[in-house]
């Protein structure tokens, strides 16, 4: 990856992006010329993005709840590559139990990750691009704030958090030429919750009928809603929480 990239090519940097969502993002960002620095755990999964993206993807293996790291990460990326125009911070972990058995531990791990990770790193970018005068963020949030969903209590409380961390950011560093924004994904099509749904008729079946649009979505579809939020296209859009999810959010 060429670490000296011209002043019209845009940075971005994507949390959980060697699979699911995150991958769908990264691969729209490289086929759009972003260069693109993708922060995961799993190093097979990291190495098999790096090979199928090539030259404009670049992978760093390091875990976000590590919260005293993550100014040194940023710094270096920063340093690395001359400039972060665009962060996704779309890296996340579920838990499903029922209420009375999510331990505090259960919870503030989920927390941990979801939103302390979130802020964190968005705190150390935002310098960055305070010094630019210019940047985008984008949060991913869930369905799972939009409604009431069983058995996920701690990833339902982070993203929620994370909608209302939105707003404020959005506020907060709008004067810096920084907009903040978020996508909702709704049920989308992916191994994971193909298998699920799958295997579960009377769920598959009730998701569907309440959504409008009767299908599952596509990653790509919340790629691309990513994708709306990091360029000039959306230039004077901020704050805003937008569902992609064939308008599950409101069906009956």
């Amino acid at each position: 990856m060429d670490k000296n990239p011209t002043a019209e090519q845009k940075v971005a940097i994507v949390t959980g992006g060697a699979s699911g969502l995150g991958y769908a993002i990264v691969e729209k960002f490289v086929q759009s010329g972003i260069r693109t620095v993708v922060i995961g755990r799993n190093e097979e999964k990291m190495n098999a993005a790096r090979e199928a993206f090539g030259a404009l993807c670049a992978t760093i293996s390091f875990d976000l709840s590590n919260l005293q790291g993550i100014p040194e990460l940023v710094e270096s990326i920063a340093r690395e590559y001359g400039r972060i125009d665009i962060l996704v911070n779309n890296a996340g972990i579920n838990m499903k139990k029922p209420f009375t058995e999510v331990s505090d531990d259960d919870f503030q791990k989920i927390l941990l990750t979801n939103v302390n990770a979130v802020f964190a790193l968005s705190r150390e970018v935002v310098k960055v691009m305070q010094a630019q005068q210019k940047g985008s963020i984008v949060n991913i949030s869930s369905m799972a704030s939009q409604y009431g969903i069983p058995k996920v209590i701690a990833y339902t409380a982070s993203k929620s958090a994370i909608e209302g961390m939105t707003r404020a950011m959005a506020v907060d560093l709008s004067p810096g030429g920084i907009r903040v924004n978020c996508v909702a994904p709704g049920f989308i099509a992916t191994d994971m919750s193909a298998k699920a749904l799958d295997n579960d008729p009377e769920r598959k079946n009730k998701v569907l009928s309440r959504t409008p649009m009767g299908k599952l979505g596509t990653p790509a579809d919340v790629a691309e809603a990513v994708y709306f939020f990091s360029t000039d296209a959306s230039k004077y859009v901020t704050g805003t929480v937008l569902p992609v999810d064939g308008g599950n959010s409101i069906g009956f």
